[in-house]
């Protein structure tokens, strides 16, 4: 079958090896961001999946919309039995959803009609989701409602950020989009429409919703900053300067055997091992600061150098 692969950032890149990997399927072009600036230097780069077409030979369309004409144009070049999608970062539009056989095939990380939306692997963790997983749909006009394929299921780990659930679910659905793939052109695959109950959103997450809200219970802090790591970054104030914190692990003194101060939320205690952060419930213990313009260090490292005040708290 000709595939026309459409995805941008890293996640999406064990999806199109396999695809390349693939004896069954061709892809015969792959549609990606526009190359954009990144890293402190600001400097403009290829997209993940870009580079990993650029080494396979792969002809790119960089499209600003999907509405462009230049991408039309690279779609009716292509002639593709299907296109699939793993985050790509744009809407398809009406008119060029019918025009591979096939339609568009994405693969998207929830099990619908859980979490549509931009940031399902966050809204899970955040959530406090005990399983989460990944689908293979037919996109139609619709926010992720179109018809399944096929679905797997992944566990929520405690420890889990979203960076690295969301490779765990980038290795296992690249399998799953694959798998239904095949199965579409053996034509033994049929798309089921999605339940009506059990919808859910997960919009994208601006960087102002990383913001930590220490008057949060412990355990939906911690679930909080998990789900914005690496991506966008949880953030919190301390005077002037803004800090990224890296996750948390909530403090139970009955448990740990720790002598755990008891704090207002955002009030910090440092030690010379643990650094420690009041919130509703219970303290947390910081895991890293990251210090603007600068490295994470661990939370202990950066309470020294930061010389903190007795009265301390984040805001």
């Amino acid at each position: 079958m000709r595939v026309v692969f459409a995805g941008t950032p890293e996640p999406a890149v064990p999806s199109l090896r396999r695809l390349l990997a693939s004896d069954d399927h061709e892809v015969v072009g792959v549609l990606t961001r526009p190359d954009a600036a990144a890293g402190r230097g600001r400097g403009v780069t290829r997209s993940p999946i870009g580079v990993v077409a650029d080494e396979a030979g792969i002809e790119v369309a960089t499209p600003r919309r999907l509405t462009d004409p230049d991408a039309r144009a690279a779609l009716d070049r292509f002639a593709p039995d299907c296109c699939a999608v793993v985050a790509y970062g744009a809407l398809v539009p009406p008119d060029l959803l019918d025009l591979p056989r096939h339609g568009w095939i994405n693969l998207h990380f929830s099990l619908l009609p859980a979490w549509r939306g931009a940031a399902p692997v966050q809204a899970a963790i955040a959530a406090g989701d005990e399983f989460t997983g990944a689908s293979t749909f037919r996109i139609e006009a619709g926010l992720d409602t179109g018809p399944v394929f096929g679905a797997l299921t992944e566990r929520v780990r405690p420890d889990d950020t979203s960076g690295v659930l969301l490779d765990r679910l980038a290795d296992a659905g690249a399998q799953l989009l694959l798998s239904t793939l095949d199965g579409i052109d053996r034509g033994e695959l049929v798309a089921v429409p999605q339940p009506a109950d059990g919808v859910s959103l997960a919009p994208k997450i601006e960087v102002a919703d990383a913001r930590v809200e220490w008057g949060l219970p412990a355990h939906v802090l911690d679930r909080r900053i998990r789900s914005r790591t690496p991506e966008p970054g949880a953030w919190t104030e301390l005077g002037d300067l803004r800090l990224k914190i890296g996750p948390v692990t909530v403090v139970d003194a009955a448990r740990d055997g720790t002598d755990v101060p008891d704090l207002a939320p955002g009030a910090i205690a440092a030690s010379k091992k643990d650094v420690y952060v009041g919130t509703a419930t219970s303290p947390v213990r910081l895991g890293s600061v990251q210090p603007p313009g600068k490295k994470p260090i661990p939370a202990a490292d950066w309470a020294r150098g930061a010389r903190l005040d007795a009265d301390a708290v984040f805001a």
